[in-house]
């Protein structure tokens, strides 16, 4: 498998740091608010590299964390505490607030097929681990004192911006606008592991540290939950493009100080959701949800197979026009693997099987092809093989894509045959097993007698199709 890495600006070779194992991280939400279907989108690619992974045949762990406490409204740990500003917003404690997002989060997740992670650690529940890894950062001389804050010291770096090429002075003060300078800072790339004198006045959740009562930086939240659950070795990071900074980058400054040693080796980034107006967001256009998009009568798994159509690192344009597209796409190949489900003719034919499956792999095995994927399901549908064949390839294919095509197509194809009278169901079982007995005069009389009874019988690329006259 050949994987893009956004640490080396190339595609390489995916060679874990123990064979056959895989660790894996993903950057979890901030659960102050919905997630929106931008957001969903990186889940959803995620998902995809997890179960192919494990399709691959590797063990795979896979951790993600929810942060409840820390982020800040812009990534540069300046403005209001997002959980914060979500509990004033409801007028709820900051703690019912993430609960309701949290499992909100999780619900949007289960329409979309995506899998939970085998390890999700909320924020909160790691406090000791955050205050353990800062005081070691302090000693290490990697962390100072200021103002009653604690932050890195990224002059202590050899080097800081190890995604990018910038120099220190090419960056504005502030990540984003309207931000402020923090004059306790020595440098201004230096980031905050732990608040006590910031904008918490009114913060419902605070704890004791040797530094005084305060909370913890969003930074250093993924860094400990990760290194707690999968080492201080992790082959794969995920994440957002717009995590690479200041987030990931300060991950890596404070896990390779901390450790002593190369933390991640390849970081994984999904690009953005994009409307005609730019990127989405929250606060600006409609706010666009699952739920949303299911009151409109969309199937969250269109969403789902919208996204695939697409290469993870370009950028998607979303639009309701382009959705409908998916859609009608997506219920073509349904009904296309519902007509196969009623023949149900032939045994597995072992090399056309793995010939197909190759295909797949193929696709998947360059930097995650998803576009190329569904192309090799198409190609499928199209093979001159048996409809066994077919469904045994669709199942398996349908393990990382996870587009819920056989119980779509069962489900349709059910729902077709409540249509037939079990009379017409019984003379095409009968005409199918005179034609695979090449008994053609008799397969000739019962399409004659289907006719008679007001049904036209008629094979198909996909298998025998029954429907009224």
């Amino acid at each position: 498998m050949n994987i893009y890495n956004t640490l080396t600006h190339k595609i390489e070779e995916f060679v874990p740091n123990v064979p056959g194992k895989v660790s894996m991280y993903t950057c979890g939400p901030t659960v102050y608010h919905y997630a929106h279907i931008g957001n969903l989108r990186s889940y959803i690619m995620e998902d995809v590299l997890e179960k192919y992974l494990r399709y691959d045949g590797y063990d795979v762990k896979r951790v993600m964390n929810i942060t409840d406490v820390g982020h800040l409204t812009s990534d540069g740990d300046t403005g209001d505490d997002k959980m914060l500003k979500g509990a004033k917003r409801e007028h709820k404690t900051v703690m019912e607030i993430a609960k309701f997002y949290t499992d909100a989060f999780f619900a949007d997740c289960k329409k979309l097929n995506i899998k939970t992670p085998d390890v999700v650690t909320p924020a909160t529940q790691c406090i000791d681990d955050f205050i353990k890894v800062i005081s070691a950062l302090i000693e290490k001389g990697y962390a100072y004192e200021a103002g009653g804050n604690i932050y890195f010291d990224t002059s202590k770096l050899k080097e800081y911006y190890v995604f990018h090429n910038f120099n220190e002075e090419d960056l504005e003060v502030g990540v984003r606008e309207g931000v402020e300078e923090d004059k306790n800072k020595k440098n201004k790339a230096d980031f905050v592991l732990w608040f006590t004198k910031s904008k918490f006045d009114s913060q419902e959740l605070k704890w004791d540290s040797p530094w005084g009562v305060g909370y913890p930086g969003w930074h250093i939240e993924c860094s400990c939950i990760s290194m707690k659950n999968l080492g201080e070795y992790l082959d794969i990071h995920c994440g957002g493009v717009d995590n690479i900074f200041p987030h990931h980058t300060n991950e890596v400054a404070q896990s390779e100080a901390y450790i002593g040693h190369k933390w991640c080796n390849y970081w994984f980034h999904v690009h953005h959701l994009n409307t005609n107006s730019g990127k989405m967001s929250k606060s600006k256009g409609e706010f666009l949800t699952v739920s949303l998009l299911a009151s409109k009568n969309y199937n969250p798994l269109v969403y789902r197979f919208f996204c695939l159509q697409s290469h993870y690192r370009k950028s998607l344009v979303f639009s309701y026009e382009n959705l409908d597209n998916a859609r009608t796409a997506y219920d073509k190949l349904v009904s296309r693997i519902a007509a196969l489900l009623n023949t149900k003719d032939g045994e597995v034919d072992k090399e056309m099987f793995d010939k197909l499956k190759g295909e797949f792999k193929a696709a998947m095995d360059d930097d995650l092809n998803t576009s190329n994927a569904i192309t090799a399901l198409y190609n499928v549908l199209k093979a001159d093989t048996t409809a066994a064949t077919k469904l045994a390839l669709i199942e398996d294919f349908d393990k990382v894509l996870s587009l819920g095509l056989i119980e779509a197509a069962t489900k349709l194809s059910s729902s077709d045959a409540e249509d037939i009278p079990e009379e017409i169901l019984q003379l095409a079982e009968e005409r199918s097993k005179a034609r695979k007995a090449k008994d053609f005069a008799l397969a000739d009389s019962l399409r004659d007698k289907i006719s008679q009874l007001g049904y036209v019988i008629e094979e198909t690329r996909q298998g025998t199709k029954i429907s009224k006259k």
